[in-house]
């Protein structure tokens, strides 16, 4: 990622930014997203962005924040180098960078500070990042008036710190909303939902809670053998979670094994229940109704599912009954774009640039094209829908997804 060629663009710059801010992209509680606008081949006519900046700055989402559309927002709990905490919650703050770089009339840093400051309206902290030669005593001075953070850039890349924001409490839109949840232990990535049978997620923590090795348990009572798989999966649904001393159950998973022990006797005897359930194809909520309407509780407390839900509801009731996967997600991109957009769509392998136009808005002919599409979302996510009763239809892997015929319908609108 190379800038020593000339004087810094504002794809470098940011791409710099991004590192210093967000270096791990595995941290689990940590999300951002860089602007459409950056998804282009050329940032000013004959004026490429390496393929190396896009994939720094991928994956791509166009997010309104304030009055507009920050260059860079995640969700991430910085060091104090970067940000004056005063504790507002366990939550991490909500982060919206202003990338300014060199272009034929300078760099217009005061442009870069008033923006980051309306971005204040909704996000935690707000920075400008630019080239550190040409940010001056008075942009400084500025920036601190606004509680707005200064990043300076060097051609090397290294990112120094020249003023530091305070967080501040907003409140929370959808749009901030949609990067919170990509952050959370809950966000959709390729390993959040491995499997796709919700009884695979309810055994975890009653084999967790039972007396004996957690894995030999689920291989006994022959519930799931992908072990990994549904760890995460409970975790993903909130039924377990890590603590001080390894797994523990949170309210939710108590609440299972409360079931369990009020169903069958004991745990041990609810495992039991579940061997019979081995390898059957049948809906699940119809093959065992009260273990199925537990399973549609769990599922609906995902924070995705009521959306899901209600959205459908009302597309139900605008007379479109069998809404077919692209009407789905077309229908739900005008009402909450970065939501649709982090729960349905990858984002590697330049898929959101094929996707997404520079302003944020859907291409229809990308979104005929199975392979664009989240798997936990439209395969596990679905067919758990499908199996607690909710949806009409399973799930199916992106690679036999036929996206215009695939229905996403309520099995019981109201």
């Amino acid at each position: 990622m190379s800038s020593a060629a000339g004087p810094l663009t504002e794809p470098q710059v940011l791409a710099h930014t991004k590192r210093r801010l967000f270096p791990d992209e595995a941290e689990s509680t940590a999300y951002a997203v860089a602007d459409t606008q950056f998804a282009t081949a050329e940032w000013l006519p004959g004026q490429p962005i390496e393929p190396a900046i896009r994939d720094r700055l991928a994956p791509f989402n166009h997010v309104r924040i304030g009055g507009g559309y920050p260059d860079l927002v995640g969700v991430r709990s910085l060091e104090s180098e970067l940000l004056a905490v005063e504790r507002l919650g366990d939550d991490p703050p909500l982060i919206a960078i202003e990338a300014k770089g060199h272009a034929s009339g300078g760099v217009d840093t005061q442009r870069g500070i008033v923006q980051a400051y309306d971005r204040l309206h909704e996000a935690n902290a707000a920075y400008l990042a630019a080239p550190a030669t040409a940010i001056s005593e008075s942009d400084r001075t500025l920036a601190r008036e606004l509680n707005v953070g200064v990043l300076g850039v060097d051609a090397a890349g290294t990112v120094e710190v020249l003023e530091v924001p305070r967080v501040v409490g907003n409140r929370t839109t959808s749009e901030a909303t949609a990067l919170r949840f990509q952050a959370s232990t809950q966000g959709v990535a390729e390993a959040s939902f491995g499997l796709n049978h919700p009884k695979n997620y309810l055994g975890y923590p009653l084999a967790h809670y039972a007396a004996g090795d957690t894995e030999a348990l689920l291989s006994e009572y022959k519930i799931v053998s992908a072990v990994t798989d549904a760890r995460r999966g409970a975790a993903f649904l909130g039924l377990i979670e890590d603590g001080v001393t390894g797994v523990e159950l949170t309210s939710l998973g108590e609440e299972v094994v409360r079931f369990a022990k009020a169903h069958c006797g004991s745990v041990e005897a609810a495992l039991a229940e579940f061997e019979d359930w081995y390898r059957s194809p049948k809906r699940f909520v119809d093959l065992a109704p009260a273990w199925g309407r537990l399973a549609r509780r769990v599922v609906f407390a995902y924070p995705a599912t009521e959306l899901l839900v209600t959205e459908l509801q009302t597309m139900f009731e605008d007379g479109i009954t069998e809404p077919s996967l692209v009407d789905t997600v077309e229908y739900l991109h005008e009402l909450h774009p970065s939501f649709t957009v982090e729960l349905f769509i990858r984002g590697d392998d330049g898929v959101r640039s094929r996707v997404l136009t520079d302003d944020g808005e859907l291409r229809h002919s990308a979104l005929a094209d199975g392979s664009i599409y989240h798997s936990p979302t439209v395969f596990q996510l679905k067919a758990m829908l499908y199996h607690t009763g909710i949806l009409t239809d399973r799930g199916a892997e992106p690679h036999r997804l036929e996206p215009l015929e695939d229905v996403w319908a309520l099995r019981e609108p109201v």
